[in-house]
């Protein structure tokens, strides 16, 4: 059988372990999974109440169109529900951006490190991919972005704040790249973690849409929400973005009890503000014991940390596996010698901070 060439060899996305396997590769009783970004108080009580009410109708399509989740976030966000994108997570915005706008004889431009599907869904199109490295401090390089699209380049990807280092691009930094970029080139703001910033001069990316009609905004409900496990994702974009590319967009691409989920759990906005103080807190305490350690850590604005330790990251890896602790090894994600780690619950970062320091102190040696 012969595949595309361009996806011959294309390695799929890799998750992180999940908790059952380890459990039984190690024969653990505990496994803490710090790996993937997950809220680590779940969602808000309000969904799980919504989804009991609606589980007995799973033998009914979904409405299709998403009408009462894309009104609720065109209402959340004070934009028309034309404009409004739904996907099976961001990730499918992702793919239908991508399968609406690229193709052989484009390029799209991309940070590197970033978020593995822009490159991806780029390269399953045959778009020629033009990354560029973030600087020392981990920010974009906006200006050696700038320089690099040309007549051919349909998409630029901004990753804000960035996956997998956490580093967020001010609202002054992303105004004067936007101010300079062609009107025909989509700029993409995938804004995943945008409920746990907080930063004073983060851009307000959806009032700037206005402004700006190749801005295409990206948010998830995967994270602070806590509805990763039921992949909702949406995009905001002019209405002439959003509708052109909504023939790409699989028939029924979320399911009906998604769609409850969601509208449950923007209703319980207490909850995330909850969700993100907790975060703050226990990311400054893992962020101060690692600075202890002598690490370097970079400044995340996220649910995450990326931590420079100096040993390989998939040595790390596997110390802290055998011990139960599922973490994300820098290796394949472009700093070799990092580690990803989760910001968990208090318990979960308690168990974590107790066995950090004999693991280090033995992989240092």
């Amino acid at each position: 059988m012969l595949v595309k060439k361009q996806i011959r060899g294309l390695p799929a996305y890799a998750p992180g372990k999940p908790i059952a396997e380890v459990k039984r590769e190690y024969g653990l009783d505990h496994v803490i999974k710090m790996a993937s970004n997950e809220n680590p108080y779940g969602a808000s009580p309000k969904v799980a109440e919504r989804i009991a009410m609606v589980a007995s109708e799973t033998a009914i399509y979904p409405d299709g169109y998403g009408t009462e989740l894309r009104e609720a976030l065109a209402s959340k966000h004070q934009v028309s529900e034309k404009q409004i994108m739904l996907g099976n997570g961001s990730d499918e915005v992702i793919q239908f951006l991508c399968r609406g706008f690229l193709s052989s004889n484009t390029n799209t431009v991309m940070a590197t490190p970033s978020f593995s599907q822009y490159k991806l869904n780029a390269t399953i199109e045959d778009a020629q991919i033009i990354e560029v490295p973030v600087t020392s401090s981990g920010d974009h390089d906006l200006e050696a972005m700038l320089a690099a699209i040309n007549e051919q380049t349909r998409i630029v990807w901004i990753c804000n704040p960035n996956n997998p280092n956490g580093v967020a691009l001010s609202r002054e930094a992303f105004r004067h790249f936007l101010d300079r970029v062609p009107k025909e080139c989509l700029v993409v703001s995938d804004e995943a973690y945008y409920e746990y910033v907080t930063t004073d001069d983060y851009p307000d990316s959806v009032s700037l849409l206005s402004h700006y009609p190749q801005l295409v905004v990206l948010r998830t409900f995967s994270k602070a929400y806590g509805l990763a496990g039921l992949r909702v994702g949406y995009g905001i974009a002019s209405e002439s973005v959003a509708q052109a590319i909504d023939p790409v967009r699989p028939p029924f691409n979320n399911n009906a009890i998604a769609h409850q989920a969601a509208l449950a759990a923007l209703e319980d906005e207490a909850f995330i503000r909850l969700c993100k103080e907790k975060n703050q807190q226990e990311k400054q305490r893992l962020r101060a014991y690692f600075e202890k350690e002598g690490f370097f850590v970079y400044p995340s604005e996220t649910n995450f940390l990326l931590v420079e330790t100096g040993i390989p990251g998939n040595q790390l890896f596997q110390a802290f596996l055998e011990k139960g602790f599922i973490l994300r090894s820098g290796e394949a994600l472009g700093y070799p010698t990092g580690i990803r780690i989760s910001i968990g619950s208090k318990e979960e970062n308690d168990a974590f901070l107790e066995v950090a320091p004999t693991i280090f102190n033995t992989c240092k040696t």
